[in-house]
């Protein structure tokens, strides 16, 4: 059997962790290697995961300073001795057919990228509206089909919901010191690859916590996920101008999209001139007026803020706060 090397970044996550890994000591295909990448924890979070390790002789544990997930989960692609990588976020936790699941589909199809499908459950493991919608029987997805779906917010981005096999990381680490930084990645690796195999069964759960990085705590704090968010959508235009022109109106779509998500998250307190992103948002949306009423792939409610915030942003903005401090 083949090596499957399972990484899991971990930070102060003594309330979940143990859950997430035993779902993966639970697999059926126990050809596997366990990584437990903590990154400076200050909860105990360290001594739990030398404890798992007591208790499995396929979990190793490593110790880190804190540096992020990205960070974590790259010592961990560097440690890991598996023919094949995937990754778990410990808040999360899978079925047991996972991997052999997903290993069974690699040798069927001769493919190297394997995607599993994906549900989202709250803290108490109420099922939630499905964010990627699975398809109904085993899917290959063409390279240049998954990129117009990620533009459409149709594709799965994460890492977590996937099996790649180790030589795809030659050269390739996740980027450090962002976020939505699957995304990034995902996009380089996909150049390398014919496309990805993608399968019906939603057997990654991803819980929803209260307290993540895109919360607010007060009406100041921004996470900078907002600012990376639309540097990556800059990257997939320039991508898709370059290799799939075919895609433009799509990439036009996804950056107005991204976008339209900055200006409604931004606190108005950075709404100013010398907030010089911000300028160049709203600089982006007044020179595509005419992409943002044409474009099919954008909502009526979409267009209608899109245009409103281009006019007066600081305003709508100032409503928009008001209406969900009104819904929540």
């Amino acid at each position: 059997m083949k090596k499957i090397s399972v990484i899991v970044p971990v930070y102060n996550s003594i309330d979940c962790l143990e859950r997430c890994v035993r779902s993966i000591c639970a697999q059926t295909y126990s050809a596997l290697e366990i990584i437990l990448v903590d990154d400076g924890s200050t909860d105990g979070t360290y001594r739990l995961c030398e404890q798992l390790a007591g208790q499995d002789d396929r979990i190793v544990t490593y110790h880190k300073q804190n540096g992020g997930a990205s960070s974590a989960r790259n010592l961990g692609i560097d440690r890991a001795s598996g023919e094949y990588l995937g990754f778990v976020d410990s808040d999360d936790y899978i079925e047991p057919y996972v991997y052999e699941k997903m290993m069974q589909v690699l040798s069927e199809k001769d493919c190297d990228v394997v995607q599993i499908s994906r549900d989202e459950v709250d803290e108490d493991g109420v099922r939630l509206p499905d964010v990627c919608v699975p398809p109904k029987e085993v899917r290959f997805c063409e390279t240049e089909t998954f990129v117009k779906e990620l533009l459409l917010h149709q594709g799965d981005c994460s890492f977590c919901t996937k099996l790649v096999k180790k030589e795809l990381f030659a050269g390739h680490r996740f980027p450090e010191g962002v976020l939505n930084e699957d995304f990034s990645l995902l996009v380089d690796m996909l150049q390398e690859i014919d496309g990805i195999v993608i399968l019906p069964e939603q057997g990654y759960h991803v819980v929803c916590r209260k307290e993540s990085t895109t919360r607010k705590k007060t009406k100041d704090s921004f996470s900078r996920v907002f600012l990376d968010i639309v540097d990556n959508a800059d990257r997939m235009q320039e991508l898709v101008d370059k290799t799939y022109p075919t895609l433009h109106t799509y990439a036009i779509r996804f950056n107005l999209y991204q976008r339209l998500d900055y200006l409604l998250h931004v606190p108005i307190s950075q709404m100013t001139g010398e907030n010089e992103f911000y300028c160049n948002v709203k600089k982006y949306l007044r020179s595509h007026v005419t992409d943002t009423v044409g474009n099919s792939y954008l909502t009526g409610k979409q267009k209608v803020y899109l245009l409103l915030l281009t006019v007066a942003p600081k305003m709508i903005r100032s409503v928009h706060a008001w209406k969900m401090m009104l819904s929540s």
